[in-house]
């Protein structure tokens, strides 16, 4: 037995060393929805970094070796200078007609005069419209004059929904089947440069409008031609490694060694620190050669981290605080919480780059494309503040002479929301600053001053997050929760409630942008259930507070808040009783499994008693309706939604046990038995059972049959998992376990908890490994997305979503056990 354990014990300690070193996109700085920065590149100077929506939010590094450059962090940006302007920088009127025009109607001598006139951008959204456009096509005619001939690169920039052809003086420039879901910069072919003259041109444009919205938007730009970084060398990247709350780059900069540290200290158990909107960048470098070598080192940290779109306008400035020298940049505008929706980014607050004043740090504001080179040396002229776009904060950390004991130096980045939430019309401040006197500088200070302390807690918890997860589910399954962490989290934003409740509130990216949605609070719960029950409260209260304070009336709970950061009430368009009113029940249940008491539930109990009457009755057999994978769309007769009202209803009836309402705990758990038995017969086969009641052919995960077993339930048998399991181990494709027999596609956080029904290990693992590959191997280059093809391991939609926190449903059945 001795030399067993020495075994088990040897293969245990490999095992963690083996950690997630390819990522479809590795975190850099993540707090919030809004402050969310992403490599979408292996390399991490192989591409620019990116906000999770894929929009540039540029972060640059070099390291100087005496005085031989080298970039290690991002990808210098195209720079552009605009020719002819779209509304995101001027607004613009311009001819237009929505009926099928003449022939050459692309040609400059056309004549358009009785076309309507209309300013753009032309869409359907009344929001955002210069011009409505609801019909299926829409001709463009924008004639331009030219004083002078551009020179360089011409470029289209053109945001377009749906199908569209354009010409620049007759000649065809860019055609396209489809849509794009912002501004993109288009190659302007020579032949059509080369018609270009001074005077009168024409921009001629069909859009099709074929499905969904509308939209249409063009001008035309020249790239300008910046060389001034082109001698810098490329540094050798060696290694990169993500850990639960850092990601880890290792480069070989000639005769210097350089590690890199992202580090975002998301520590779930510390919700002042979760709050804290303040990453962390740090520098090891180190000679290789046993001889002394002079090092600097370059940050450039672009403005675009504090606009919604390119072309807004913002102000920077250099300042001091505390210990601390800081750079400030923000939109000029400031519309504080007057956007809301889903390919957005934040425009209003402030952005900061603190270095501690004792390392005497360079900083400067220039505007993009300005020598490195000229920075490191401090030949660019000082300015205290300026306006403009595209503008970059620097900072040069010189490190003197090292050896081979190395130096350090650290950077902050920070991001200051002002108001971070609307609720009910009332605007929040995030918790950070709940403190009296809070405010970003004294928060910087305090990260700054705590630096060691903070980093040493990251490697902690980093070190029990991986080792949890090895204990219950193995290596691979660690692998996959610690690159799940930090996304799920910097998928919510963390506030107080007037009414004093903690609110830990979920945007659904790439989803529909909804605010604090149920189901998808409910995939997200295991990772808050484990690691910190409260903050699985503030996930709940929004929606508990909305039907008890009568804002909302129906039977069954709610979908949503309303779509992020605006949260005033539902915004989707339709309910999902059913789906909703067992997430909820389920979810309060699964607290009192976690704090040992049912007093979150006391507080809340009539409005969980309404949610199972409503269960009772239409639970069992559902009437055709959505669920969470609404995607797929409506269906009636949904057996994997029956197992959620059967689950639901017996877990009201155990909390009704714990509360001591032991006839109200006896009559819920009767029926949900009964359902269950019931349950069995309509959707059982012989190998498996069905997608649907009146469909055996057909079948489906049943993940949310995962509660029953971790909370010990026992309303259906062992038999019952191990049926569905053997059936999914023969319809596995190479990237996964597909949703249900209707499809190939899968969502990756309903194979784990599928996967969780295992009775064994090795089932487990055959589960779970296909989602490992399809993490290590999917083309698309975005922060995880939950739901992709098993077939090709591609996106289908959503990316960036907190619902990955669904990953840690073993670790917490482990706990739980």
């Amino acid at each position: 037995m001795k030399y067993k354990f020495l075994i088990i014990s040897f293969l245990y300690v490999m095992s963690s060393f083996a950690q997630v070193n390819r990522l479809p996109a590795y975190p850099l700085i993540t707090h919030d929805p809004y402050f969310s920065i992403w490599s979408t590149t292996d390399k991490l100077n192989e591409g620019v970094t990116k906000h999770w929506t894929g929009s540039s939010q540029s972060l640059t590094g070099y390291l100087q070796v005496d005085g031989i450059l080298y970039r290690f962090l991002g990808k210098e940006e195209a720079v552009y200078k605009t020719v002819l302007p779209a509304s995101d920088e001027k607004a613009y009127t311009t001819q237009f007609t929505e009926s099928a025009p003449e022939d050459g109607w692309m040609q400059t001598p056309f004549n358009d005069q009785s076309w309507k006139k209309g300013a753009a951008p032309f869409t359907d959204d009344s929001a955002k419209a210069k011009t409505i456009w609801k019909s299926q096509h829409l001709w463009m005619r924008r004639t331009f004059t030219l004083t002078e001939l551009p020179t360089g690169k011409l470029f289209l920039k053109i945001n377009h929904d749906d199908n569209v052809e354009v010409y620049l003086n007759g000649v065809a420039i860019y055609q396209k089947v489809g849509w794009l879901s912002k501004f993109e910069y288009i190659p302007i072919p020579k032949e059509a440069i080369a018609s270009l003259k001074k005077g009168k041109n024409v921009l001629a444009i069909h859009c099709a409008n074929t499905a969904g919205g509308s939209w249409l938007d063009a001008g035309i730009v020249t790239e300008i031609n910046d060389n001034s970084n082109s001698t810098a060398m490329v540094a050798d990247q060696k290694t990169v490694e993500v850990k639960a709350t850092q990601t880890i780059y290792h480069f070989n900069c000639g005769k210097v060694d350089l590690e890199l540290q992202f580090t975002s200290p998301l520590l779930l158990d510390s919700l002042n620190l979760l709050s804290r909107p303040v990453s962390y960048i740090s520098y090891h470098v180190q000679s290789n050669d046993g001889h002394l070598h002079q090092v600097k080192i370059y940050l450039g940290v672009s403005t675009d981290l504090a606009v919604n779109i390119s072309s807004q306008e913002v102000t920077a400035q250099q300042l001091t605080s505390g210990k601390l020298s800081l750079l400030k940049a923000g939109t000029i505008d400031q519309p504080v919480l007057q956007k809301n929706g889903d390919d957005l980014r934040i425009d209003w607050g402030y952005l900061y780059v603190a270095a501690p004043a004792v390392n005497k740090p360079l900083q400067s504001i220039t505007a993009a494309g300005v020598s490195v080179n000229d920075l490191l040396a401090g030949k660019v002229k000082k300015i205290s503040a300026i306006q403009g776009r595209h503008l970059m904060l620097n900072t040069v950390l010189s490190m003197g002479n090292v050896g081979s004991k190395g130096a350090d130096q650290f950077v902050l980045i920070g991001y200051d929301d002002l108001y971070a939430i609307q609720y009910f019309k009332q605007n929040l401040k995030a918790w950070w600053k709940l403190q009296p006197g809070a405010t970003i500088e004294k928060e910087l200070n305090a990260a700054a001053a705590d630096y060691t302390q903070i980093i040493h807690l990251c490697e902690k918890a980093n070190e029990q997050i991986r080792r949890n997860a090895i204990t219950a589910g193995g290596n691979t399954y660690a692998n996959i929760c610690v690159a799940a962490y930090r996304q799920s989290i910097a998928a919510h934003k963390l506030v107080k409630s007037p009414q004093g409740d903690l609110l830990f509130l979920s945007k659904e990216n790439f989803s529909n942008g909804c605010i604090n949605t149920v189901d998808v609070t409910y995939p997200s719960a295991p990772l808050y259930l484990a690691y910190n029950p409260a903050l699985m409260k503030g996930m709940l209260n929004g929606i508990f507070y909305f039907s008890e304070s009568g804002k909302y009336t129906q039977r069954y709970a709610a979908h949503d808040l309303g779509t992020y950061p605006l949260a005033n009430g539902q915004n989707y368009g339709e309910g999902m009783p059913v789906e909703e009113s067992g997430n909820m029940l389920i979810l309060t249940a699964a607290i009192a499994k976690a704090d040992g008491n049912a007093d979150y539930a006391r507080k809340h109990w009539k409005t969980l008693t309404t949610w199972a009457e409503y269960l009772s009755k239409e639970g069992f057999d559902p009437a055709n309706q959505l669920c969470t994978d609404d995607f797929a769309g409506h269906l009636a007769r949904n057996a994997n939604l029956s197992v959620k009202a059967i689950v639901g209803l017996d877990c009201y009836a155990m909390l009704a046990g714990m509360l001591g309402e032991k006839a109200v705990a006896e009559n819920y758990s009767s029926s949900a038995k009964e359902m269950a038995s019931k349950w069995m017969q309509l959707a059982g086969t012989d190998d498996h059972y069905g997608l649907t009641f009146n469909d055996k052919n057909t079948w489906s995960q049943k993940y949310n049959m995962v509660w029953d077993k971790i909370l010990g339930l026992n309303l259906f048998p062992a038999a019952v998992y191990e049926k569905e399991v053997k059936f999914y181990l023969t319809k596995q494709n190479m990237y996964g376990l597909p949703l249900d027999s209707r499809k190939t596609y899968t969502k990756s956080d309903w194979v784990l908890w599928t996967a969780t029904l295992a009775g064994n290990q090795q089932d487990f693992e055959a589960l779970i490994d296909p989602v490992y590959k399809y993490i290590q191997e999917t083309p698309t280059r975005v922060p995880i997305s939950d739901w992709h093809e098993t077939l090709n391991g591609k996106q289908i939609g959503f990316q960036a979503r907190s619902v990955v926190g669904g990953y840690f449903i073993k670790m917490l059945e482990n706990r739980w056990k």
